[in-house]
């Protein structure tokens, strides 16, 4: 999997809509119309990236030590083809 060494962003105009707690998290897509369900570590890269952009090293540090460049870099492509991110 390709790293992405840029600062990511929420797609600009993104309401960031979610219901959910522990690992299950509803995020409604307002821009695509689309709702997806999320584990508790995306939505917690999406609220961090709610106040703006981010680059993956501060992700992976939000998200615990454990986890890999490659681990955020596939996390990161995932929320990007769900149109919920893009690099910024």
């Amino acid at each position: 999997m390709q790293a992405f060494p840029g600062a990511w962003r929420l797609v600009p105009g993104q309401a960031l809509l979610h219901h959910g707690a522990g690992d299950e998290h509803l995020v409604f897509n307002d821009l695509s119309g689309d709702t997806h369900l999320l584990d508790a570590q995306a939505m917690q890269v999406l609220r961090a990236l709610q106040a703006g952009p981010l680059a993956p090293a501060a992700l992976q540090g939000l998200c615990g030590e454990a986890q890999e460049p490659e681990d955020i870099a596939a996390l990161l492509a995932e929320l990007q083809e769900l149109m919920l991110v893009q690099p910024a």
